[in-house]
């Protein structure tokens, strides 16, 4: 990506982000740029390194209750 900069590149680079930044902010802003260049990796090393996702087994249908509607009340009053 920057294999086309050279040394003169790179210098005019450094003057344009003092003038820009001033001095003071440089390190500032050299360490926020760390910062998410860190992030970055380990959250990508995080994914890359996480096994798949251990899948719920399906529960047995046997085992989930089901009403029939024979077993309902088919009669429904409200109490007087």
């Amino acid at each position: 990506m920057l294999s086309g900069i050279g040394a003169p590149g790179i210098i005019l680079l450094v003057i344009l982000a003092l003038l820009l930044f001033g001095p003071n902010k440089l390190p500032e802003l050299g360490r926020a740029v760390g910062r998410t260049f860190r992030e970055f990796k380990d959250g990508a090393r995080e994914i890359i390194n996480d096994p798949e996702p251990v899948k719920k087994s399906e529960a047995p249908a046997a085992a989930a209750p089901q009403t029939m509607a024979a077993d309902l009340p088919q009669d429904r009053r409200l109490p007087e």
